[in-house]
């Protein structure tokens, strides 16, 4: 049975942690789950826009729910029914909604509001409601916030301006051609959230940690802007693991090299990784071109500088072909992070 471990192979029942959110993890649990691991994906809290916003403006303090139900979703095994059921988002209406129907499920994911009915049902626990979501769906792992306190995230930019939410970091390079000031500085507020304690134990006990893939600034350093998750990470045995992206994104991280990205893995970590994975697959010139309209371009990977940084690369073909988008292979990229491990372990 190809790209599955039998019983009895030496990384059966090996605890493995995700950190990030967004589709990249999505993708990437979807194929994880197919392997004997032990998986916990803690996902990060920030999201700002959709269906999260809406009920984080109806219902106060109420955090964002979004990443948590794609990464059950991505483990879910009860079949397609459920997960369909999860997915389904409410179409808005094109005709201007009447003051009165507000507040109403158009534009609502309803597995955001299965979330957010079994949160209520648990006495406002979320904890409770992701266990019932996980026994609804019959995940091959567990599904951990980050935090539990209510964050934002933020950007100092090199001009000396800063913005605010994660909708507005992740979308400032949309339909603008123009040069837009780097960003100089990620950080929450408030600073000091506590990470999940569950999170905390999740990441002490692992023996692997995977962080990405996902777009750098508002999927993956969100996490490490945790202290006390960036510090378990830190003090963890486990062999820590980060997946570069494979473009650039516009606004975020324009021109960055393989070497910047891990960098700023580095400093919001406040450690290394011990293994980067990294795509040394092109690109149909269509998609590139596609991509270049909207100043982003593949990741440079520049091996030389990489290797001062880090211990050890594994360097794959990842890219999907033939393709819209830019993407993982998920199943490739899997089997490049396990291969890695057997490699240094």
């Amino acid at each position: 049975m190809q790209g599955y471990y039998q019983p009895g192979d030496r990384f059966a029942g090996r605890r493995v942690v995700t950190i990030g959110g967004g589709s990249g993890t999505f993708s990437m649990l979807s194929h994880l789950k197919k392997y004997p691991f032990v998986i916990t994906a803690i996902v990060t809290m920030s999201d700002s826009g959709g269906s999260s916003r809406m009920l984080m403006d109806e219902f106060r303090r109420q955090l964002p729910l979004g990443d948590l139900r794609q990464s059950l979703v991505a483990l879910a095994r009860n079949g397609a029914l459920w997960r369909d059921v999860f997915m389904h988002r409410f179409e808005r209406d094109d005709d201007p909604e009447p003051e009165e129907t507000k507040g109403g499920v158009s534009g609502h994911s309803l597995g955001n509001l299965i979330i957010k009915g079994l949160q209520d049902i648990n006495g406002g626990n979320l904890l409770l409601a992701i266990e019932d979501a996980q026994e609804l769906l019959g995940t091959a792992g567990n599904v951990l916030p980050v935090t539990l306190a209510p964050t934002t995230l933020c950007a100092d930019l090199e001009d000396g301006t800063t913005i605010c939410s994660e909708t507005v970091i992740d979308t400032r390079g949309r339909k603008r051609s123009e040069n837009l000031s780097p960003i100089q500085r990620l950080r929450l507020m408030p600073e000091d959230a506590p990470g999940c304690p569950q999170a905390i134990r999740a990441i002490r006990r692992a023996d692997t940690i995977i962080i990405g893939p996902g777009d750098l600034y508002t999927s993956l350093l969100p996490n490490l802007l945790v202290p006390d998750i960036a510090r378990a990470i830190r003090e963890s045995e486990a062999e820590k693991v980060y997946v570069c992206n494979l473009m650039t994104k516009h606004g975020e991280t324009d021109h960055y090299k393989a070497s910047d990205f891990v960098g700023e893995i580095h400093r919001y970590l406040g450690g290394r990784v011990d293994r980067v994975v990294v795509n040394d697959g092109e690109f149909p010139s269509d998609l590139l071109r596609t991509y270049l309209a909207e100043k982003s371009e593949p990741v440079l990977v520049d091996h030389a500088r990489l290797s001062e940084m880090v211990p050890n690369l594994t360097i794959e073909h990842l890219s999907v072909e033939d393709d819209t988008l830019a993407r993982h292979d998920p199943e490739r990229l899997v089997r490049a992070i396990i291969q890695g491990q057997d490699v240094h372990a």
